[in-house]
């Protein structure tokens, strides 16, 4: 396959691959479901899912993703995965189309099971999804973060997002809005930095 210069590979949009020769970003598929559920603490339950998985819910979650891949529909949820075996190490979804966003904008929304944290990681993974973002029209990219999720916040920093608004959501939580202008290029992290998130 051909290779973009922003690491996709040339594929049906369901198969597509975004690699910084570190980590790998691919659609999650039904065998994921496992690793997910052993790789979710209460970190993840808390600050993006809302709620402790079931092998049901998560096989669900993943069907509705793998259909949103096959229609090209708003989201696009990757595993983020290391190592030669690609090792699912925790998840990033793009969202093209969610409340409260303007067109162009798109939600980035990431979190790793706990023994991968710490590693730059999910740094990396928001560079390869901001790419891609871009690839696909994106113009903006927004991670929306409660306050005391200093953790994400940090990773917003790392990848070049900037402080933006303040909201709620529907339940009243403020969510600090972290900014990104997709037409400005995003560097490539070298194989061999290595940054700590």
């Amino acid at each position: 396959m051909a290779q973009r210069s922003s690491g996709v590979k040339n594929r049906r949009m369901h198969e597509v691959e975004l690699s910084d020769g570190i980590i790998t970003l691919s659609p999650l598929c039904l065998d994921d479901a496992e690793a997910h559920l052993a790789g979710e603490d209460e970190s993840l339950v808390r600050w993006l899912s809302g709620g402790p998985g079931t092998r049901e819910g998560v096989e669900t979650y993943i069907r509705h993703c793998r259909e949103q891949w096959d229609t090209a529909g708003p989201l696009r949820a990757f595993g983020i995965r290391a190592g030669t075996d690609e090792v699912l190490t925790g998840t990033i979804d793009l969202r093209f189309v969610a409340e409260g966003l303007s067109p162009g904008q798109v939600n980035v929304a990431y979190g790793l099971y706990p023994s991968w944290r710490g590693l730059g990681l999910a740094t990396r993974a928001v560079h390869l999804a901001s790419r891609y973002a871009a690839s696909e029209g994106g113009k903006e990219a927004v991670i929306r973060v409660e306050p005391e999720n200093a953790a994400s916040a940090a990773v917003a920093h790392r990848a070049g997002f900037t402080p933006g608004k303040h909201t709620h959501s529907e339940d009243g939580t403020r969510l600090d809005w972290y900014i990104r202008d997709l037409r400005i290029h995003t560097p490539t992290l070298a194989p061999s930095q290595h940054e700590c998130v």
